[in-house]
């Protein structure tokens, strides 16, 4: 599937949606974190978003080898400290050993890696570590084209906000919350479901 994303790296930051999004899950977690996990970090949108936070460090891991190496050059700038780690990798299972990180945070792809995700990010968070995700909505979502046969079939894609966040309280998550995303980018509205949780 890598090279799905690949072939869309080039033109990836070209869409202001994905870092849009990433900043209003980035604002839902805790300032200060010791570790934070950027799931499906693409170019890097929350990873760099995170650094607000003031986090010790960041684990950014992507499937992408050329989403991954998009970030690592906007890095030189955007985080001079070094302070994010990037992956190329498979996101599920995360290489994070168990009650590791203390937020977790995933921008516009929990659609693609499936519901065994959620497992795997309440594993990877310490007692009382923060989750924030998106997740696109029953009601807009149609995947068409190359991407129509590569989604995960374990997924129920939620229709409201009740919904959305029983996905975080399903896994196991408590105090799950969710609310509606929405940016008018003027010849079409984009919207997904953000949702914030607590292991």
């Amino acid at each position: 599937m890598s090279t799905l994303f690949d072939a869309d790296a080039a033109g990836y930051d070209e869409d202001t949606f994905h870092p849009y999004v990433a900043e209003q899950l980035i604002g839902g977690l805790a300032p200060k974190p010791d570790l934070l996990v950027d799931v499906a970090a693409g170019t890097g949108a929350a990873a760099f978003a995170a650094l607000r936070l003031e986090p010790a460090a960041v684990f950014a891991i992507d499937l992408s080898p050329a989403m991954i190496e998009i970030a690592r050059t906007k890095a030189a700038d955007r985080d001079p400290d070094g302070r994010i780690t990037w992956q190329v990798g498979s996101a599920v299972p995360l290489p994070i050993g168990d009650g590791e990180a203390d937020a977790v945070v995933c921008a516009s792809a929990l659609h693609f890696l499936g519901a065994r995700a959620l497992t795997d990010w309440r594993r990877v968070l310490c007692p009382g570590g923060k989750l924030a995700f998106s997740v696109v909505s029953a009601e807009r979502f149609r995947p068409t084209g190359k991407f129509a046969d590569v989604f995960p079939r374990d997924l129920r894609v939620p229709g409201t906000l009740e919904e959305a966040a029983a996905l975080a309280t399903d896994a196991g998550f408590s105090s799950a919350t969710a609310q509606h995303v929405t940016l008018d980018q003027g010849d079409r509205v984009r919207q997904v479901f953000a949702v914030f949780a607590e292991a």
